[in-house]
């Protein structure tokens, strides 16, 4: 069994969830960030699947841009159809493998949260 020497406490894990919203209610419109740019950016680096979860459970995440949110190689969400459309709607354009390019949409958040 893996140890987890990074194992958030109920306190943490609250911290890191409206840490979470705070940046991706940051994400500009016609640009998308990762799941592990916002996990780094909300002190666990290594908890970008916990970012996934907590823009899937948390209720205040409907009201954010989580469709702005993509994995490290620029694919989008599996099961939501819906995404791509939504970026493409704000002008975010895809290659030809069909993830985003990263390399002209991708935003890091500013260096004050």
């Amino acid at each position: 069994m893996k140890a987890y020497p990074d194992k958030m406490s109920s306190e943490q894990a609250r911290a890191f969830q409206a840490a979470v919203l705070n940046i991706v209610r940051q994400i500009p419109r016609g640009r998308v960030t990762t799941y592990g740019t916002i996990a780094a950016w909300a002190g666990w680096p290594s908890h970008s699947r916990m970012v996934g979860r907590t823009l899937r459970y948390s209720p205040e995440a409907q009201s954010l841009p989580c469709h702005r949110v993509v994995n490290a190689a620029g694919r989008t969400a599996p099961g939501w159809a819906s995404q791509r459309t939504m970026l493409e709607a704000e002008g975010v354009r895809f290659l030809r493998n069909g993830h985003v390019d990263m390399k002209h949409f991708l935003w890091q958040p500013p260096l004050c949260i």
